[in-house]
């Protein structure tokens, strides 16, 4: 079992370019787009939140379900669904305006335990950004950790929601010692200011660093870093890419039974080629498409 900690929100996706295109309510947030992805791909996922008795919150719930994605563990809540309004670009690149005051997911609590059979928890993005919903996750990294479970970390950088950037890279660090896999967008680790190596040196086993359509770069430990370049493809939007990568990534260590650090460790250049290509793979198909769609495990085609 994968477990997927985080935020669902709703993306009011544009049908077009420019700041007044008509928006389409869509299923949305970096952890829910990579639970969505981890069951499309076949992976057995759970999803770990808090979400609104609203329309939206059962139209988010119901999203995952018809992946195969467990979310009895789901808190509810009576406050609205969190909301975020895109902007795409020329480029299908897209940007965000959130509206999250008082939100269900916000008030999240850390459970007491995880499903049983987790090998793995992922978190991320706006859930740990916004307080008192973030402490709790953290709560549940450090836990997770402790518990020498396999920890995936997306930051998902969203300047806009931060308000000391200097705290919030101050408590990136803090969560260093608690992940096994880092990754990061090029504009994240530029936006963190630091380096992989240097963030190696703090506790993660490998750091994966997403170029858009120039590909995907992995360093390791033990000094190593692999390369793979992007999938040529007609891009519609990058929404949900990144996440998609997350579960790709995910999705192929569990195939190769490296969600471990040793594991991790042992993986090697062409291991690590394979998995990076994965990825590539299945984040081309998804901007190909409109909103965060994730591709099906019949559409990649295996490691």
């Amino acid at each position: 079992m994968i477990v997927v900690a985080g935020e669902a929100l709703i993306d009011l996706v544009p049908q077009g370019p420019g700041a007044l295109a008509a928006l389409k309510p869509a299923p949305g947030g970096g952890p829910y787009n990579t639970a969505l992805a981890l069951g499309r791909l076949g992976s057995p996922t759970a999803f770990c939140s808090r979400t609104s008795y609203d329309a939206f919150g059962d139209a988010l719930l119901d999203g995952l379900r018809r992946a195969g994605v467990e979310v009895s563990g789901v808190q509810r809540g009576p406050e609205p669904t969190t909301l975020a309004a895109a902007t795409i670009d020329g480029g299908g690149s897209a940007s965000y305006s959130f509206y999250v005051d008082g939100t269900a997911d916000r008030l999240f609590t850390a459970p007491s335990s995880l499903p049983a059979g987790t090998r793995a928890v992922s978190f991320g993005t706006l859930s740990l950004v916004l307080e008192p919903g973030a402490s709790a996750y953290e709560e549940l990294m450090r836990r997770a950790a402790g518990q020498g479970l396999f920890t995936a970390l997306d930051p998902n950088i969203r300047a806009g929601l931060i308000p000391d950037a200097d705290a919030y890279r101050k408590r990136f660090a803090g969560w260093l010692p608690s992940v096994t896999l880092l990754k990061v967008s090029a504009e994240d680790a530029a936006w963190l200011g630091g380096t992989p190596r240097e963030w190696l040196a703090e506790g993660p086993s490998a750091v994966v660093v997403t170029r858009g359509g120039e590909g995907l770069t992995v360093y390791t430990r033990d000094g190593g870093e692999c390369s793979v370049p992007g999938e040529k493809v007609d891009v519609v939007d990058t929404i949900g890419a990144g996440d998609t990568v997350n579960a790709a990534l995910l999705h192929g260590l569990s195939v190769l039974d490296a969600l471990s650090r040793e594991a991790l460790a042992a993986l090697g250049t062409e291991g690590w080629a394979r998995l990076l290509r994965f990825a590539a793979r299945a984040a081309a198909i998804t901007c190909s498409r409109a909103g965060a769609e994730p591709p099906y495990a019949n559409e990649l085609g295996g490691l």
